[in-house]
C-alpha cells in the first residue's frame, strides 16, 4: 500500500520560535515523513527572529523530512534595508528593530545571503504555494516579486488560479487557517496574539487541505 507524500505549509512566524518548535514538534507526531514549506515573515515583530532563520536554516534533524522556505515582504525588507535599496526606517518602524535587537544588533552575511536566496513562489501540479498571493487575472510569467510578497485579497475572495489551489500567509486573522473556495491563507496571526498554523495536504490530492494543525499547546500556557 502506497504511503501518503504530504506537505505542511507553515505560516507567518515573525521571531515566534516558541511556537514554531510546538508546530513542528505536532507536524513531526502527524505523520513519519514528509515537506514542510515555510511562507516566508520567519522574522520581524516578533522577539526571536534570530533564533527562527536558524533553526529553518538548519533543516529538518529527523530523517525523512524535506524543509523547503519561501522570501516574504519583512525578508524582503531586510535584505533592501541591508543593501540600501530600501528605507531603513521603514523597516524598522515594521519590525526591524525587534529583528536587529535579537541580532545584537547585526545580521550576519550568511544570513543575509541565505535570505537573498530564498525563491519567492512554487508552482506544483495540484497547488502554488507563495507568501502573499498571486493575480489571477494576468499570466503567471508576467507577475514578480511585487505580487507574490504584497498582493493582499479579502477574506472572502477566491479564484481560479488555473485550476491550482493557492495557499499563502501574509494577510493575518486570528479567524485563519481558513479554506475559501480555491484558496488558503495558513497567516493566523502568530505574532498578534494568534497561533503559529499549518495547513496538511496530500501531496497527490487535488484540491485545499485535508486538515490544519495549530501550536496549541502555547496557546494553552498563554
Amino acid at each position: 500500500m502506497a504511503v501518503r507524500q504530504l506537505t505542511f505549509a507553515i505560516g507567518d512566524i515573525h521571531g515566534c520560535l516558541d511556537q514554531l518548535r510546538v508546530l513542528l514538534h505536532e507536524i513531526e507526531a502527524y505523520a513519519p515523513a514528509g515537506r514542510v514549506i515555510f511562507l516566508g515573515d520567519l522574522i520581524d515583530r516578533g522577539p526571536e527572529s534570530r533564533g527562527v532563520v536558524e533553526l529553518v536554516m538548519a533543516g529538518p534533524s529527523k530523517p525523512g523530512w524535506t524543509w523547503l522556505t519561501l522570501k516574504g515582504n519583512h525578508e524582503e525588507m531586510l535584505w533592501g534595508a541591508s543593501r540600501g535599496e530600501s528605507d531603513v526606517d521603514w523597516w524598522l518602524m515594521n519590525g526591524g528593530q525587534e529583528t536587529l535587537v535579537s541580532y545584537n544588533g547585526v545580521v550576519p552575511g550568511r544570513h543575509l545571503k541565505w535570505i537573498k536566496e530564498l525563491p519567492t513562489i512554487l508552482v506544483e501540479r495540484y497547488r502554488i504555494f507563495v507568501h502573499a498571493g498571486i493575480d489571477e487575472t494576468l499570466p503567471l510569467e508576467q507577475q514578480g516579486d511585487e505580487i507574490f510578497l504584497w498582493i493582499r485579497r479579502p477574506d472572502d475572495y477566491s479564484g481560479d488560479y488555473w485550476g491550482k489551489h493557492l495557499c499563502h500567509g501574509h494577510t493575518p486573522s486570528l479567524a485563519n487557517p481558513r479554506t475559501v473556495g480555491n484558496r488558503t491563507n495558513v497567516d493566523s496571526g502568530a505574532v498578534f496574539g494568534g497561533v503559529l498554523s499549518c495547513a496538511v495536504f496530500d501531496d497527490d490530492q487535488p484540491g485545499g487541505p485535508i486538515d490544519f494543525l495549530m501550536a496549541t499547546q502555547i496557546q494553552a500556557a498563554s
